[in-house]
């Protein structure tokens, strides 16, 4: 398997829908998260997702704006919580810190997958093609490989990113014939068994008066305002190009390893 990322450039109607959706899924979330709460307080009961996912019908007859997103959409929001519940209960059983699964408030859900290619989503003359959206232009800057299989249409603070995950048959490069050791560590960002010392570039650092400043501002602004949420999203940024800059730094030098 291997997952494609794709920078979406909506309209502003279509960025408009996809903020409604994530919020519908949101709401959804916390729907059946209480659901399943209430059921186990109040009468003892568990309910799964194969009986979330019955009632969903008529949940959406009750609330029609369950009807403009894909159902796809919606029975993978309950997935999300029944993995939710799964995972606290087999932590549970290992007698780790089990943490009970959580309301999700505003910020704090911003994704919405579609499980099945073709059902809801596909690509249609260099668009992607959203069930109840529409057709929205992508930064195509690589050919997709493989078979489309699912697609995660993601949030972040510089966009909307659709992230599809494509069958892909394994290519396995040509053996070399040599072995090389590495330990990773603070001082370098990794030393070879052949003395050879990669330096660490400390992207944090180098970013660390910028995240500061951003931060700063954000502690500033009042709590809930317009200027509060433009402090947020730009320093939700700052922190994303560190990131980006040490995944970019890790993936050129283990491609110069493999050559």
């Amino acid at each position: 398997m291997k997952t494609f990322v794709y920078k979406l450039r909506p309209t502003p109607a279509q960025g408009a829908c996809l903020s409604e959706t994530v919020e519908t899924c949101r709401q959804l979330y916390n729907y059946a998260l209480s659901e399943r709460k209430t059921a186990y307080r109040e009468r003892g009961e568990s309910i799964g997702f194969a009986r979330q996912c019955a009632s969903l019908p008529m949940l959406k007859r009750e609330l029609p704006h369950l009807q403009r997103v894909h159902s796809q959409v919606l029975q993978d929001v309950l997935r999300r919580v029944d993995r939710a519940f799964q995972a606290f209960f087999r932590r549970v059983k290992a007698g780790t810190t089990p943490g009970y699964p959580r309301f999700k408030g505003r910020g704090w859900y911003d994704s919405f997958t579609y499980p099945q290619w073709g059902n809801g989503v596909k690509l249609e003359q260099g668009r992607l093609v959203l069930s109840n959206i529409g057709a929205i232009r992508l930064h195509n800057d690589r050919p997709i490989e493989g078979t489309p299989t699912i697609c995660i249409i993601v949030r972040k603070a510089d966009g909307w990113y659709a992230h599809i995950v494509c069958d892909v048959a394994p290519s396995p490069l040509p053996p070399t014939g040599r072995s090389v050791g590495i330990d990773v560590g603070l001082e370098s960002f990794a030393t070879l068994s052949n003395g050879v010392q990669i330096a660490n570039p400390r992207h944090y650092r180098v970013a660390e008066r910028t995240l500061k400043q951003a931060q700063r501002r954000l502690s500033r602004r009042v709590k809930g305002s317009n200027r509060s949420r433009k402090a947020r999203t730009l320093l939700a940024k700052a922190h994303l190009k560190v990131k980006r800059a040490r995944r970019d730094f890790a993936h050129k030098i283990a491609r110069a390893a493999g050559q």
